[in-house]
Order: structure tokens, then C-alpha cells, then sequence
């Protein structure tokens, strides 16, 4: 009889499920990013929060919790209730740090859920002036005549800006040292400001201080050159097979609702569609990357294993 209440019971859970969401949202949806002000992970969810809003009905606050290569929001994410008002802006610092941070509190897919993918882009890579290099080629071999006394500087270890640095170092033979930084615009500043004489960054975020003369713009890191720095030739041209990228979407902590998951993902693909939004994304240098859940789900586990096998190529310390 307890069985047959149980199996009873079971329909009738499952039945409930899409009910359980339609209560959702009830309060307003908050999206952790776990970075600094200003950068690409704060700008796409920022970006994202006035059309959700309007499209589920509640505001969509930010909220930024940068530190610990983007482990101390992430683990304010992953202890928060699996009710659908709690959500990660992630990257693949998160698929990097899945074999970098042997401490972090969390595992990546077992703690979170895919939510959604946002987009991807590629970065560029600065120079100071006071180092009075122009092209690669030069800073490749100021590097090698004095190995060790060129530091870079990062948003901080795992961060998609520092495995580019460190897949550069290892491809161009040269000793250079990383500098890690809260945040990319800690970071950026330390750049401009000429105490940090190098830096892979955003190209969109850049291409100011480059315009302005305040940094020289040495490569872009896609396979072609960038549509926004056409002037600045592709790294791969100068180290053949070279590509560094960001890309960003949303996990929930696990346990979250499936039907609340999907309402989201069909939300935020509907943004990434239009064309208004292929527009923005474009002037940011970056490309919508629509995905369902489990699309989104096999593509961050089969970056865990390609993160991996840059930190053995680039011979990453792990932590």
C-alpha cells in the first residue's frame, strides 16, 4: 500500500512542477556577476537586464561581487536558493578554474546549472609606450634580451585574459611576468598608467586608449583580424595557431526548476535574435551565441577539458 501511494505520488509531483514555476518570478531576479565593474561580464549582463525585465515582468538588479579569480560570487551563487532569482553571469574563467583552483568551494556542474549562453569575443593585446615596442616580433624579443623583467598584468588568475597571456608566453618561448589584478579595470588602469607595461584585454573596452595614444594595440586574438582594429594584425599571423576568446552565459544553482530554467533560455535567445541586439553585440566585438540548456551544458564541459589542456600546455602553476 506505501508503495502504491508512493508511485501514486509521483505523477502527481511531476504534474505540479510547471505549476510550482508559474509563481515565478514573484520578486525581483538578481544576477551575480562576479567580476569588476566594466568589463565584458558586467557589460553583457547589464545589457541583458532591461529587456528580461520587461520580459518577465521584475526588475533585473546586478549585483557585482568580483574576487578570487570570480570564486567569492560564485560561491554566493551557489549557496543561494534554487528558486530562479538567483543567477550567475559566468565565463570560461569558471571552465578554466575547474582545474587551475583545486580549492574553490564549489564544483562547477555539480553546484550550478546551464542556464543560457550569451556571447563570445576575442581580446587584444597592449602595450605601454615606455616599452618602446610596436609590433609581436619586438615584444617577443625584448622579452627574450631580458627575460623575466616584463611583467603583464590580468583580471585576476583564470580570468580568459590571463590563460591568454600565459598560452602566449609559452607559444613565444619568453619568460614575462603576471601581474593579477580584482579586475579588469584595476588592471587596465595599472596598464595606462604605464606600471604594468602589458595586458590582454576586451577590444571594444581598448579601443579608446588606443585611438587616444595611450596604449599601442600590438595584435587581436581571433584567427582573422578584428572588424573593430583592422589596423592591428591577428597574433596568430606572427605565432600560427594562436586564438584566445571570452565567452559569457548564465548558470542557476542546482536544484533550480527546469521549467523556470527554460522560461529564461527562451527569453534570452529571443534577445540574442534580434537584430538590434546582433547590432550592439557587433560594436562590441563580440557574437550572439544562442544555446539550449543542454547544448550549453555539453559545450562548458567540453571547455573544461580544452581549459585543461592549456594550463599543461602553458605549464600553469595549479592552486
Amino acid at each position: 500500500m506505501i508503495r502504491r501511494r508512493a508511485t501514486l505520488a509521483l505523477p502527481a509531483l511531476l504534474l505540479a512542477t510547471p505549476a510550482l514555476a508559474q509563481g515565478w518570478p514573484n520578486r525581483p531576479i538578481r544576477i551575480v556577476v562576479p567580476f569588476g565593474v566594466g568589463g565584458s561580464a558586467d557589460v553583457a549582463a547589464r545589457f541583458l537586464s532591461e529587456p528580461l525585465s520587461v520580459a518577465l515582468g521584475q526588475s533585473v538588479v546586478i549585483e557585482n561581487r568580483p574576487g578570487a579569480g570570480a570564486v567569492i560570487g560564485t560561491d554566493a551563487v551557489t549557496k543561494s536558493a534554487p528558486d530562479g532569482h538567483t543567477l550567475l553571469l559566468m565565463s570560461n574563467t569558471h571552465t578554466t578554474n575547474e582545474t587551475l583552483l583545486a580549492n574553490r568551494p564549489y564544483v562547477l556542474m555539480r553546484d550550478l546549472v546551464a542556464v543560457a549562453a550569451i556571447n563570445i569575443a576575442h581580446h587584444v593585446l597592449v602595450v605601454h609606450p615606455s616599452l618602446h615596442v610596436s609590433t609581436v616580433a619586438e615584444l617577443i624579443a625584448a622579452a627574450k634580451a631580458r627575460p623575466g623583467t616584463i611583467d603583464y598584468a590580468s583580471s585576476g588568475p583564470g580570468t580568459p585574459y590571463h590563460i591568454a597571456a600565459e598560452v602566449f608566453r609559452a607559444m613565444a618561448g619568453i619568460d614575462i611576468t603576471h601581474i593579477p589584478f580584482r579586475g579588469s579595470n584595476e588592471a587596465r588602469t595599472a596598464l595606462i598608467a604605464g606600471t604594468v607595461p602589458m595586458m590582454f584585454d576586451a577590444i571594444p573596452t581598448m579601443r579608446e586608449q588606443i585611438t587616444g595614444g595611450r596604449v599601442i594595440a600590438l595584435a587581436t586574438t581571433g584567427p582573422t583580424r578584428s572588424p573593430l582594429l583592422p589596423e592591428a594584425p591577428a597574433l596568430a599571423e606572427t605565432l600560427p595557431g594562436y586564438e584566445a576568446n571570452i565567452w559569457l552565459g548564465l548558470m542557476a544553482p542546482a536544484g533550480t526548476l527546469p521549467a523556470v530554467i527554460a522560461r529564461i533560455n527562451t527569453e534570452v535567445n529571443r534577445i540574442l535574435g534580434l537584430e538590434a541586439t546582433r547590432l550592439a553585440q557587433a560594436r562590441m566585438g563580440a557574437q550572439p551565441m544562442p544555446m539550449t540548456p543542454a547544448e550549453f551544458d555539453a559545450y562548458m564541459r567540453a571547455d573544461i577539458v580544452k581549459q585543461a589542456e592549456a594550463i599543461r600546455l602553458a605549464n600553469i602553476q595549479v592552486q
